[in-house]
């Protein structure tokens, strides 16, 4: 058969550990036979990173505000084990962090449901999407030691060198300090990202801080999401029949756990972070969630969003057997293929991806899975396979 021709490349991020492994598998066995991939590629792996001071992964997020679509790998943030490990120059920040930074806007998280896997909160019969904001907060702190007698303070300096203080700490023993910041342009953008991304979908939108402790930082969320519902989205939603609210975040994860989904659940960036692993963690497994960055100037990047499997990799590399799961990186590159294909006007790459979704679901509905889904099926009549052959197995329906 001819392949599908693609008329503008797809920026593509390789990344680390097993799921480096993985994406290659993936191109070679599901994607590279139907599709004439045109892609610029960017080696986000750790020893690249590290080799380049970190610039390829602010090339990659450039490339992609060229070409608009990008789909990427999982990629390693190190820590002080990793330094040490791939003997580092320095610690790396987060190459999530740094392309989300670039690209601003809102990473949206849903997770893939399949027969078999019950989630672990049993009333969800529906995906509950987490929307989280992608620029500043922790992932953009700067931080410091702080010895013994040591005085903390926060400084503001207006443009007419007006000085605004307070004090943070007065040290009686060592500690830490930690400054983190947000803007409004990028706090406007997620606003607007997450009322579109609702009206889209026909879903109620939860929008969820700390108000009552931080009154000035977390409020400056909760006023700008009022602000800009009221004015531009209140009578939209009211005509589409789907709710907008804003609520604590102590009561937003009771309200969660209450509810049946089929909701987005708006977050801060780090509230997001990890409120997105929980959810897609009691729907049945991390490998199970897509995750699509967009951006308010229309660009869109796809991951997996989970990290990159370490103690499989290990086990890879001694030649011992892995059973990983590649769902959500499957996802990551049909979700590419099809925004390329959208945004090309090219039908059959959009058809081809959304193929490829219906044979990794009905390979796992047909029992065939990897060993995490397996121990939490509930099907009758499965089989656990390895990270190998469930991508073949995929291929034999697709």
């Amino acid at each position: 058969m001819s392949k599908i021709v693609m008329k503008t490349p797809l920026v593509e991020m390789d990344g680390d550990e097993m799921t480096r492994i993985i994406w290659k598998d993936i191109k070679d066995i599901l994607i590279l036979p139907y599709v004439d991939l045109k892609s610029e590629y960017y080696d986000l792996g750790l020893e690249y990173r590290n080799e380049t001071n970190d610039q390829v992964t602010v090339d990659a997020a450039n490339a992609t505000k060229k070409y608009g679509v990008a789909v990427k790998c999982a990629t390693i943030t190190p820590n002080a084990a990793r330094m040490t490990e791939y003997n580092l120059k320095e610690m790396w920040k987060s190459p999530n962090g740094t392309i989300r930074a670039i690209l601003d806007g809102t990473v949206f998280r849903t997770p893939i449901i399949v027969k078999g896997i019950p989630p672990y909160v049993r009333n969800w019969n529906k995906p509950i999407t987490i929307a989280r904001h992608a620029y500043g907060d922790i992932y953009k702190a700067t931080e410091l030691k702080a010895t013994a007698g040591s005085k903390a303070e926060l400084v503001v300096t207006s443009p007419d060198g007006t000085e605004t203080r307070a004090l943070i700490q007065d040290f009686k023993t060592d500690g830490i300090v930690q400054g983190v910041h947000n803007v409004d342009k990028s706090i406007q953008s997620f606003a607007r990202s997450c009322f579109n991304f609702a009206l889209d979908a026909g879903m109620d939108l939860w929008f969820s801080s700390k108000d009552t402790i931080s009154k000035t930082y977390d409020h400056r969320f909760k006023d700008i999401f009022a602000e800009i519902y009221e004015t531009e989205y209140k009578e939209r939603f009211e005509k589409a029949g789907i709710e907008y609210f804003y609520t604590l975040i102590d009561d937003a994860v009771a309200r969660v756990i209450r509810s049946d989904g089929g909701f987005i659940w708006a977050c801060k960036n780090y509230d997001g972070d990890v409120m997105s692993d929980m959810v897609s963690t009691a729907y049945g497994s991390l490998a199970m969630m897509t995750s699509v960055l967009v951006s308010p100037d229309g660009y869109y990047e796809y991951e997996a969003a989970h990290g990159t499997v370490q103690r499989h990799y290990y086990n890879h590399l001694k030649g011992l057997p892995t059973s990983t799961n590649s769902v959500a990186t499957i996802f990551a590159w049909t979700g590419a293929l099809k925004k390329r294909g959208e945004l090309d006007g090219l039908d059959e790459l959009v058809a081809f991806a959304e193929k490829l979704e219906k044979a990794t679901i009905d390979t796992i509905e047909s029992g065939v899975m990897t060993k995490d889904l397996y121990l939490i099926s509930t099907l009758e009549n499965k089989t656990q396979v390895n990270t190998l052959e469930f991508l073949q197995a995929i291929a034999s329906r697709l």
